[in-house]
């Protein structure tokens, strides 16, 4: 019996390599070769969704209409969605083992299926494990039909005898088609799986929801064309151990990036938080090494607040350790304190802590990082009633944060009276009850803060 014959796929970029080797050829990643088996596939694989007739014509000749929303009636998910749900929309969830993919699915499936057809897929847990989980969340799943089932072409077939408004399939690496001799969960696997059910979901109209599976590092398995391929990008951010669960938008060709829906883990499923702000900002009272940060996800304003802890070194190398934000940017704030604002930090540990599990990751919290650094090198607490956002460049200028006016006036919402801002971002009409101080260098900021004692 012949040999079948073996290639090895990058699971970053797809390209293929007759041996293994340490470095993909393509994309030059490391390690990212895995073996698969030589495929011979058929043309109709890859035939076009375009019609046959298709024609080149001027974009501005093309009639456009506005995408009709489903909602979900889950808030904070269809936030991160844009709104609801689009026909023919493919949708790619990941995160954590355990962090509440399927149960957060299967609530939303449940709610859709007291008004709309819907179908639930899973390739990983059986019938009566769906209905046990169902029954202690206290969903109604009268109408929710449910297949246990990881053939593609039978799921296909499912899909269109059903024919729902929105299928869930949970999760895309469990699947495998009869096509392909790989195993489940291979790079030609996922691939070929996800590529089908995008098609079914643009020539049907049905809206799929795929549930990936994530590596160590936190990214989605797979190959990295999985999440070209569909429409939007999700990721369940947080600590599996915390009570709250954060859903951020990655890609969304539906809506806004980067928006960010918060939830709550209890004993009946996820539930969505209305005053996230309340989650991020500590309930103790002035201390040292604390800041508040209005810092924007999406279209919502968020406030969060930074800890920083300063120490004198016990080594001869200080320590430098971030969690929620970027450790490179933490060693070049520190650079420009002691450039441009006298405080030398070049003896000390600094740790800094974006509280609650956020991970921010825009410039503009530079600022609070910086001010909340000279509190706890210092010793002394800021005002509590205290919010700071701002980019903070190398030659000690503060910078302006985009949407600003809507930051205040959360701020000011939420009781805050002063805020330290960049001098662009100071509001032309002023803002009750809040007290806006411009700066535009980082010195001048920490001058502010003595004159706020």
């Amino acid at each position: 019996m012949a040999k079948a014959k073996t290639q090895y796929v990058c699971t970053e970029c797809g390209a293929v390599s007759p041996k293994w080797q340490g470095q993909c050829p393509g994309c030059n990643g490391w390690n990212t070769l895995v073996e698969s088996l030589v495929e011979k596939p058929g043309a109709s694989r890859f035939e076009s969704l375009a019609p046959t007739t298709a024609r080149v014509q001027k974009l501005g000749d093309i009639e456009t209409r506005e995408a009709a929303r489903l909602p979900t009636g889950i808030g904070e998910f269809d936030r991160t969605l844009g709104g609801g749900l689009v026909a023919g929309g493919v949708v790619l969830i990941g995160g954590d083992p355990g962090i509440g993919k399927s149960t957060l699915l299967l609530q939303a499936l449940a709610l859709l299926s007291n008004n709309h057809p819907v179908l639930y897929v899973s390739g990983e847990e059986s019938g009566e494990q769906v209905a046990l989980r169902a029954r202690r969340l206290s969903l109604e799943t009268d109408n929710l039909k449910l297949l246990a089932e990881i053939n593609l072409e039978k799921i296909v077939a499912a899909l269109a005898q059903e024919a729902p408004r929105v299928a869930v399939v949970d999760s895309i690496q469990t699947l495998w088609s009869e096509e392909l001799s790989s195993a489940p969960g291979s790079v030609a696997q996922v691939r070929e799986c996800a590529a089908k059910l995008t098609r079914l979901a643009k020539e049907t109209g049905t809206t799929v929801i795929l549930v990936g599976h994530v590596t160590k590092e936190g990214a989605l398995a797979g190959p990295r064309v999985l999440e070209h391929i569909v429409d939007t990008v999700l990721y369940f951010e947080g600590d599996t151990h915390s009570a709250h669960r954060l859903i951020r938008a990655f890609k969304n060709r539906f809506g806004a990036v980067n928006e960010l829906g918060v939830f709550a883990m209890t004993d009946r499923g996820l539930k969505g938080v209305s005053n996230p702000s309340a989650l991020f900002l500590s309930q103790h009272g002035q201390v040292a090494g604390s800041c508040v940060l209005v810092t924007q996800e999406g279209t919502r304003p968020l406030l969060v607040e930074i800890q920083a802890l300063v120490d004198t070194a016990v080594s001869p190398s200080p320590r430098r350790l971030t969690v929620g934000l970027d450790p490179q940017r933490l060693a070049m704030l520190l650079a420009v304190l002691h450039r441009h604002a006298g405080i030398v930090c070049f003896d000390q540990d600094v740790f800094v802590n974006a509280v609650g599990g956020v991970k921010i990751g825009e410039p503009a919290a530079d600022l609070a990082v910086c001010l909340a650094i000279v509190s706890s090198l210092r010793n002394r607490a800021l005002p509590q009633k205290l919010v700071v956002f701002g980019e903070v460049g190398l030659t000690g200028e503060i910078r302006p944060a985009p949407r600003g006016q809507e930051r205040l006036k959360e701020a000011a919402k939420l009781g805050f009276t002063h805020a330290i801002v960049p001098h662009a971002n100071l509001p032309r009409q002023p803002i009750e009850g809040l007290t806006v101080l411009p700066v535009k260098l980082v010195g001048e900021a920490v001058e502010r803060l003595q004159s706020l004692d």
